[in-house]
């Protein structure tokens, strides 16, 4: 593996921070707790539960399983966090633990083992297993916003009717490598 491999997984996981603050600004700070069903989670609830899943996986990384006996997983979906700020603050404390593990990894840390509930993976299994996760639940969170918002909802990606326009600015350009999140993001290192 090479630089490229942590290089790219930052950038992913930036765009999906980024989709679920774009997706959490959509929504009024009194629809945050809402849940379609007794049996659905809320944006709170799953803005709680992936800050509790990556404090947990990415606190002493490469050193300590992935789940911490500290963790308390079944609390993470109490429909608890009552503001904006709260909300907002397990949104950033949970990102800034992710990057700042994947900060001080290495490519020489990619073929290394570590262990999520005693099953072993190479950091680069794990860090796939988690970039794999975190956008299962944005995409949740998006699906609640949508709901929430109706015919106010703003599109995070190509708007619907507009896919035409899009893909001839595309093909207008010469082939040439870029990262997909480039647009978004920028294409300065993170």
């Amino acid at each position: 593996m090479t630089a490229d491999f942590l290089a790219s997984t930052k950038k992913q996981f930036a765009y999906y921070k980024l989709l679920g603050e774009q997706t959490l600004a959509q929504v009024p700070d009194d629809q945050l707790n809402w849940q379609p069903n007794a049996a659905s989670n809320s944006l709170a609830a799953i803005v709680k539960h992936l800050w509790g899943n990556m404090l947990s996986r990415w606190t002493d990384f490469l050193t300590s399983d992935g789940e911490k006996p500290w963790r308390h997983r079944e609390a993470e979906f109490d429909n608890d966090l009552r503001t904006r700020a709260a909300v907002l603050e397990k949104w950033e404390a949970g990102w800034q633990c992710l990057f700042g593990a994947l900060d001080g990894l290495t490519t020489a840390d990619l073929d290394r083992l570590v262990y999520i509930r005693h099953q072993g993976h190479t950091v680069a299994e794990a860090i796939n297993r988690q970039l794999a996760h975190y956008p299962y639940h944005v995409g949740q969170m998006v699906f609640l916003a949508r709901l929430v918002a109706g015919d106010a909802w703003q599109s995070l990606s190509i708007p619907r009717g507009a896919s035409g326009a899009y893909n001839a600015e595309k093909f207008a350009q010469p082939p040439h490598q870029a990262h997909f999140t480039d647009e978004l993001l920028g294409d300065t290192p993170l």
